[in-house]
């Protein structure tokens, strides 16, 4: 015989992170995780095989709390038990317990002693060989159980007998109530003649004489919608603009692609029910028997759509064909921006029962404006949660990843087939941006007008042209007191007093006519000026300031924006008297040969000369970590003590491009040879490319060098360093423990050579000192941190240890230095020799190598 026991949900729980326990007799089984809610929804059915119905045997349900440690995988403590003796549900017709909220008992110990615990929704069902209904059909028939007619027992569940009578008592309270439960027992079981025939042969003189009805249709948290679309709209009705799109899973990328469609149509093209995309898909990757469940919205905290979608997966050299679940859930749909959140388990698998493979979906509207029509970004990631701790974890992951990878490859391919795609690296068309930027521009008249409006301005004219009318309609006075011929004192106090203040006016309109002078005149330096050379050019389109806070809260400010680059500095525009500045300015930057790595942007209020503006907030944009996307439309938050109080932000769109292509590259190469004294080669496209992937970098960055060595920390790490031009990287993968990690050369305060000791077992040091507070997201990859807070890094065990270390402070000292510093080191380098050289490297140095460093 066969016991079917639904797990469907709880309500009230005191914690938010629980999964559910099952006991009967010698058999145990659990339900997955569900996280962030304390009414969760497993819907999760079981199937315990029992030998018979004997008085004493019980189904033991133990709800409990998942939490994550240290030491182990996972923890939990016991919230509550539910104990339904067997006997019970053998009473019932057709030996099935209908959906049944049962009160979850307290623990005899344990923080939850004294806290009520809650409540669970669960269904049984006995099924012997004599029935025709077969474990796959129920399995099939789980997701149409509807919680319409679901009971409430409000007694303990111990008490059988009571309960039994309860229920049979609720069972003919009335016509409708009977309706409810022939329905939910004809979804269960697919029962609909003899369910019917049943209903006919009640006693129409039956009425409702109980409110269990309307309980009923309370009691249910999910409702099947009417359509796809009105789901969404009641999403997009109920999701707030200020709820952030979801992070991308841990597991890494699957897909990162721009398609000539509107997000909606993307959307419904990929989730809407009966999808022919999903079809052809799934007819792709071979699968079977594939069964879409209804989208059903589910009221929590946010309101959900959700289904469940059921399928064969085609059997591999490694795995057998099994039967997989996906759970969607739409995480948000507000606007044109959905996230759609799916958790793929797999229990017919090796070790299935352990992970849930997990994918995010995410589509987002498109930076590009293309004549075609709108565009958007499809992102899917993935990860994978484990609920109980295997040794078999890592050879999972690798194994989940593999599957993915080509699995999504067909998915991308026969998506492109339906929709075009955009080039990734393709942004928004630089010159439409400048051209739009340029048109939006304020007239300066205008600008002129709303800063001379002001009351002491207004007071001053005003008083002016009084004391003007007044002379001419007065006679000369006579002289008189100690006045002479050409000067004329005034005659009262209260004259003396009305020129104090005409004074006091006109020096007040003075000096803002000057300080509009000098802003308007400074103005023009930079603003629009065109990138002279050939090289890597850096465009700037400065649109607005937002919440600009200043020194003096009770004062008015002009702020004016400094970028800063490789060296180099261009200023905005001022903005006199405004908060929320609009600039829509276009500043360049004249081509430099070596690729920038940071972008300085600071704040400053104009008062007076521009070296002497107080600070109004900075940031710092980094291109290594920013695409080409991004960077075209960037909301800067600015850093200082007054502008994150007051959440201030920069709106900018940056564009970074290479005027003059591989020529560049060749050129910068060139200057570095004459500072490291050695031929340097451009890597092939194929080392880039897995160079770029490995540390995310843009693909506009190239390597030059790459070296074996050891990273020194508690232990040695044996790995590679990386040079490119704007970064030194590290990488080390031992037997799955990824060390990764790069700072920028701009970051290095210091780099020193070390002499052998016992400690670095005979080989020198290469010791690398960052500047205060600078490579932070390379702090775990530091062996010590000084009193200044500068992050030391230790590498050793080069194969040609002088000539890495010359190639690496030649590096350094070209990217970083000043060319009278350089000049300077190169004459003290001159007079001191190399205490680590080796003889066979100076026997090896031809003329054309000269090991030293050229004179600037």
């Amino acid at each position: 015989m066969r016991l079917y026991v639904y797990v469907l949900q709880a309500k009230d729980l005191p914690v938010k992170e629980t999964f559910v326990k099952l006991h009967v007799g010698n058999h145990k089984s659990k339900t997955r995780v569900v996280r962030d809610t304390s009414n969760p929804i497993w819907n999760e059915e079981f199937v315990f095989r029992v030998s018979g119905v004997e008085e004493g045997d019980d189904v033991v349900v133990s709800i409990l709390r998942h939490e994550q440690d240290h030491h182990s995988n996972v923890s939990s403590g016991v919230i509550g038990k539910v104990r339904v003796p067997l006997s019970s549900v053998a009473g019932e017709e057709n030996q099935t317990l209908l959906p049944t909220w049962f009160v979850v008992g307290k623990p005899s110990d344990g923080e939850f002693v004294n806290i009520e615990c809650g409540k669970i929704l669960l269904s049984l069902s006995l099924q012997g060989k004599w029935e025709s209904i077969s474990g796959d059909k129920a399995i099939n028939d789980k997701q149409d159980i509807s919680l319409e007619g679901v009971k409430e027992l409000e007694g303990s569940p111990k008490e059988p007998g009571c309960s039994k009578d309860v229920r049979r008592r609720k069972h003919h309270d009335g016509k409708h109530l009977m309706k409810n439960i022939v329905n939910q027992i004809d979804k269960l079981f697919h029962k609909k003649e003899e369910m019917s025939k049943r209903l006919n042969d009640l006693s129409a003189g039956e009425i409702v004489t109980s409110n269990y009805e309307d309980a009923t249709d309370k009691s249910s948290s999910s409702s099947t919608c009417t359509s796809f679309e009105e789901g969404l709209g009641l999403m997009q009705s109920s999701d707030s603009e200020k709820e952030e799109m979801p992070e991308n899973l841990p597991g890494g990328i699957l897909l990162d692609q721009k398609y000539l469609v509107s997000p909606s149509d993307l959307n419904k093209f990929l989730f809407s029910p009966n999808s022919q995309f999903r079809k052809e898909l799934a007819e792709l990757q071979g699968l079977s028997d594939v069964q879409e469940g209804p989208w059903t919205m589910i009221h929590e905290d946010n309101t959900r759509l959700t289904r469940v979608v059921t399928y064969i997966r085609p059997a591999t050299k490694l795995v057998k064909a099994g039967k997989a679940t996906e759970n969607q859930v739409y995480r948000k749909a507000s606007g044109q921006k959905f996230a759609v959140f799916v958790s793929v388990s797999t229990p017919d698998v090796p070790y299935g029962n352990t992970f849930k493979v997990e994918l995010l979906y995410k589509v987002l509207p498109g930076t590009e404006q293309n004549a075609g029509g709108e565009s958007s970004r499809l992102i899917i990631s993935w990860g994978i949660q484990f609920s109980q701790s295997t040794i078999m974890k890592g050879m999972i992951e690798g194994g989940a990843r593999q599957g993915l990878k080509e699995s999504f490859e067909k998915f991308a391919d026969l998506l492109a087939k339906n929709y075009k795609t955009l080039d990734p690296g393709v942004v928004l068309d630089k010159e439409q941006v400048i051209a739009t930027v340029q048109s939006e521009h304020k007239a300066d008249l205008k600008s002129a007008f709303l800063y001379f409006w002001s009351s002491s301005v207004v007071c001053a004219v005003l008083v002016s042209v009084y004391v003007v009318v007044h002379i001419f309609h007065c006679e000369p006075n006579k002289i008189q007191g100690l006045e002479f011929y050409g000067l004329d004192l005034p005659d009262s106090f209260g004259e003396l007093f009305s020129s104090g203040i005409l004074v006091l006016l006109l020096e007040r309109v003075y000096m803002m006519t000057v300080h509009f002078i000098q802003a308007r005149l400074h103005r023009g330096r930079d603003q629009g000026v065109k990138a002279n050379g050939k090289g890597w050019i850096l465009t700037i389109a400065l649109i607005k300031g937002t919440n600009l806070a200043s020194v003096e809260a009770t004062e008015l400010f002009d702020p004016y924006v400094v970028f800063t680059c490789n060296g180099k500095t261009r200023t905005s525009s001022v903005k006199l008297q405004d908060q929320d500045p609009q600039w829509n300015e276009v500043i360049e930057f004249d081509a430099m040969e070596e690729p920038p790595s940071v972008l300085d942007v600071e704040v400053f209020d104009f008062d007076g000369p521009f070296d002497q503006g107080a600070s109004l907030g900075h940031a710092e944009i980094n291109f290594l970590k920013l695409t080409a996307d991004e960077l075209a439309d960037l909301c800067v938050p600015l850093v200082g003590h007054h502008a994150q109080a007051s959440q201030s932000k920069l709106q900018l769109r940056i564009f970074l491009e290479n005027k003059n292509g591989v020529e560049t590259m060749k050129d910068y190469l060139s200057k570095v040879e004459k500072e490291v004294g050695k031929k340097l080669n451009i890597r092939s496209p194929q080392k880039n490319s897995a160079f770029q992937k490995l540390f995310g970098l843009p693909h506009e960055e190239f390597l030059l060098k790459e070296y074996t060595c050891y990273l020194k920390r508690k232990l040695p790490v044996q790995g590679k360093l990386f040079l490119s031009a704007r970064i030194v990287a590290f990488y080390s993968n031992i037997f799955g423990h990824k060390t990764k990690f790069y700072f920028l050369w701009e970051d290095i305060d210091d780099i020193q050579l070390l002499p052998p000791t016992l400690a670095s077992i005979g080989s020198p040091l290469l010791l690398i000192i960052l500047k205060k507070n600078r490579g932070l997201d390379a702090k775990y990859g530091a062996k010590s941190q000084d009193e200044e807070g500068r992050l030391w890094f230790y590498f050793q065990s080069f194969v040609s240890f002088d000539a890495t270390s010359r190639t690496i402070m030649a590096l350094w000292k070209t990217r970083t230095l000043s060319i009278d510093h350089r000049a300077q080191i190169a004459e003290e380098e001159l007079d001191v020799a190399d205490p680590f050289l080796l003889p066979e490297d100076v026997t090896a140095a031809s003329d054309a190598d000269a090991p030293k460093m050229s004179k600037v």
